[in-house]
């Protein structure tokens, strides 16, 4: 990673960590949140190979406008113009309910600047693979349903980043063998 990037994406992570320091990933061993924010934005510094300055510092505040009281006009304030549209644009509106916001990140997907499509395919692999890695509390019916909205949001973003989108169906293939296998014998 060239080093003009490292003093900004630590004071991103800075940022996240703090607005985010009481949140827990529910069900997920109650682990605390950042780490999923870390392994979205690692994952596509490290395993995808993006060195778009922009992008990291959203992967890295992808949440915090939805989970937080951070506002755009505040990220844009301290990281610019171009990471608060992109974290905007990857906001769900929270007030919604969980089923309505998953319709629309499907119905809304397509419209997303490229950036924004890269961070969405990230953390929808990353959920699924923390979804199948950690015990939680959702029923096979949930878990299903959240792989095909995951496959849904992918059939419309895809094609920005060949080797991100080879993770996802990798991912997602995983996933579905996950929830095979926990279906009850028969």
């Amino acid at each position: 990673m060239p080093a003009l990037i490292m003093p900004e994406l630590l004071e991103a992570l800075q940022f996240a960590a703090i607005h985010h320091q009481y949140d827990r990933r529910a069900g997920y061993s109650r682990l605390p949140y950042i780490n999923h924010l870390i392994k979205v934005t690692n994952c596509l510094a490290n395993r995808i190979g993006v060195r778009d300055e922009a992008l990291l510092l959203a992967a890295v505040l992808h949440d915090v406008v939805e989970d937080t009281d951070v506002t755009v006009e505040g990220l844009e304030r301290r990281f610019g113009r171009e990471v608060a549209d992109i974290v905007a644009e990857l906001t769900d509106d929270m007030s919604l309910p969980y089923e309505e916001r998953k319709r629309l990140q499907v119905e809304r997907a397509a419209q997303l600047s490229p950036k924004a499509r890269i961070i969405r395919l990230a953390d929808k692999a990353s959920n699924l693979r923390d979804l199948f890695n950690y015990p939680i509390e959702w029923s096979l019916e949930k878990k299903e349903a959240y792989l095909q909205n995951s496959e849904q949001v992918a059939e419309r973003i895809k094609g920005d980043n060949p080797k991100l989108d080879a993770w996802f169906d990798e991912t997602a293939a995983w996933a579905r063998q996950q929830l095979q296998a926990q279906q009850p014998a028969s």
